[in-house]
């Protein structure tokens, strides 16, 4: 310790023999939103914090990627995080066009001839700078700075996906509510051709769990149901903005067509008024234009007229050529019915006629036979007699 140099005298602020020493020019970080404070405005996580509630194979391939270990990890800052989206960010499915192809047509990868990449294939850019913000624990003014960012509409959609992954299910609606109606276009899928707007992508987010190849935290029931009904309320009143809307459209278009036919008359067509003593141009016009709409609407309805009686005819023609029809039809079953029963009837006649000859004949025979027997009988007894009498 060295010895203290009592000579040198020491201002005492307690008393007013000078003033208290000035500190020293230092840097303030209590307005720089990438310096990590504790707990102050920090989010609420839900879930697991180790994960970041990602897919495990997702993770894995994350965490064992060349471009996370080796070019993020100099990477300490938000800015420079939000820099590196800007320039290395160009859609948001989790692995890097063309590797990872499934459904039965190719699989690249370890099992494709990647060597040093496991099978779910190469991991995009996005979802590594997405878990590389994960590990900065973000503030709510550094996530409002990433959803509201004007220069690239891909760090926004990447401060989106954080809040999907991180932020409990109650408090969604909250953060993505201010943005369902957001009209700048994103393309998230890898290659390009899916674009859509980033409202569009926030009812996405909300109502669906599938993204891509993998799948978002899972929503509580009656969380899902509340915001499936908040949607359906805003839907509803946007229907309703748009019906009153053109319902005042066609109101101003009526108000103008009046107010074109009230308006003034210009000098030009006072002074043809005049010329013509005092009759109007317009009028004219008006006028000859109502009598050929009366002539138009005459025509028409000579034609209407003149199609109903055609029409009036040809049903009456076909009425009568029905029961023309139905007559004939009629006299052709009574005819034939007459004929059947004439038939019947001399049939019955021949058999009863036929009936009468054999029962005639019969009774002939019978008499012939009686006489015969008598006569015989008589032959017998004119012997006996004779034989006696001599």
């Amino acid at each position: 310790m060295f010895p203290f140099n009592y000579s040198v005298p020491t201002p005492n602020p307690l008393v007013g023999g000078g003033a208290p020493p000035a500190p020293a020019n230092q840097d303030s970080d209590s307005d720089d939103p990438t310096v990590y404070r504790g707990n102050n405005h920090k989010l609420q996580f839900h879930g697991n914090e180790r994960t970041m509630n990602l897919n495990p194979l997702i993770l894995t391939n994350i965490q064992g990627s060349p471009y996370f270990k080796v070019e993020l990890f100099g990477v300490k800052t938000f800015h420079e995080v939000v820099d590196e989206i800007y320039y290395k960010v160009d859609h948001l499915e989790p692995w890097a066009t063309g590797s990872r192809k499934t459904a039965g047509r190719s699989q690249t990868g370890m099992c494709g001839g990647v060597r040093g990449v496991s099978a779910g294939g190469i991991v995009s850019s996005a979802y590594c700078l997405l878990y590389k913000l994960y590990t900065l624990k973000l503030t709510k003014k550094q996530v409002m700075g990433l959803v509201n960012h004007c220069d690239s509409p891909y760090i926004r959609g990447l401060g989106f996906m954080f809040l999907r992954y991180t932020l409990p299910p109650g408090s969604l609606w909250d953060w993505f509510e201010p943005y369902l109606e957001d009209e700048e276009e994103i393309d998230v899928k890898a290659g390009g051709g899916k674009s859509m707007t980033i409202g569009e992508m926030c009812r996405l987010m909300l109502t669906r769990l599938e993204w891509f190849d993998t799948r978002f935290p899972r929503i509580a029931v009656n969380v899902e149901k509340q915001i499936r009904g908040q949607l359906e309320d805003r839907a509803a009143t946007a229907r309703q903005y748009q019906g009153l809307a053109s319902a005042g459209q066609g109101q101003g278009q009526g108000q103008g067509q009046q107010f074109k036919r009230d308006e003034p008359k210009t000098e030009e067509v006072r002074e043809v008024e005049r010329e013509k003593g005092g009759f109007s141009v317009r009028r004219e016009k008006s006028r000859s234009a109502d009598r050929r709409q009366e002539r138009e609407k005459s025509a028409d309805r000579e034609k209407s007229n003149d199609r109903k009686r055609s029409d009036r005819e040809k049903d009456k023609k076909k009425k009568k050529s029905r029961s023309r029809s139905r007559e004939k039809h009629k006299k052709s079953k009574s005819h034939k019915r007459s004929r059947s029963k004439e038939r019947h009837r001399s049939r019955s006649r021949d058999r009863h006629h036929h009936k009468d000859r054999r029962d005639r004949d019969g009774d002939y025979s019978d008499e012939l036979r009686s006489f015969k027997d008598y006569s015989s009988k008589q032959k017998k007894h004119g012997r006996r007699s004779r034989s006696r009498s001599r």
